[in-house]
């Protein structure tokens, strides 16, 4: 019995686990939140670090961070003196830790080789890979429908896993009128028809 109770409570919590792993999983995924000229091939991007202009862009809030006067500033858009900038052919760097601006002089350290660099990232908008169709701007943007995410944040070609963004109700409605068809539904049919026209509208 005492075997029975351990082997029960060691089976909760590892169910108990890999669910929270799977919430953490999902919540860590932004692939429709990222910028049609991001580069392919991740599923989580929390800043890009832009070597050629020593700037960065947040993907939560959408926004660009410079520095202007020794203070780091947080813009919709670059400001004039960037106007030459071309984010679709520019180096990104992926950068995923709390506030790397505030740790700058380490980027621009590590990173200046990719100033002006020659070599050109595969974007967003030109993957032809389903799971950026999520991403607005994208040619084939289809509305948030389905992501296929491909594991470890970063390109695997043989294992992929299917995301359901949003998910259709009506295979659920449709499920509940099956069981009350089959469960000998007593109701008047004036009922039924009324109940029908609710779902309608």
């Amino acid at each position: 019995m005492k075997k029975l109770i351990l082997f029960a409570a060691v089976l909760m919590v590892s169910l108990f686990s890999i669910n929270n792993a799977k919430a953490q999983v999902s919540l860590n995924i932004n692939i429709g939140s990222q910028p049609v000229w991001g580069p392919t091939g991740y599923n989580h991007v929390d800043y890009y670090y832009f070597p050629d202009i020593d700037a960065y862009y947040h993907v939560p809030s959408a926004q660009y961070i410079y520095s202007n006067g020794g203070r780091w500033v947080w813009v919709n858009s670059l400001p004039a003196q960037y106007r030459n900038f071309d984010l679709y052919r520019a180096y990104k760097v992926v950068i995923n830790e709390p506030r790397p601006y505030l740790r700058d002089n380490i980027y621009v350290t590590r990173y200046s080789k990719y100033k002006n660099y020659g070599g050109r990232q595969t974007i967003i908008r030109d993957s032809r890979d389903t799971k950026y169709y999520v991403v607005k701007g994208h040619p084939n943007y289809n509305g948030n429908k389905t992501v296929v995410i491909n594991n470890n944040n970063r390109p695997v070609h043989k294992e992929k896993t299917v995301v359901r963004v949003n998910q259709n109700s009506r295979t659920a409605r449709n499920n509940v009128r099956e069981n009350d068809n089959r469960g000998g539904n007593n109701r008047p049919e004036r009922n039924n028809s009324q109940g029908r026209g609710n779902e309608r509208h």
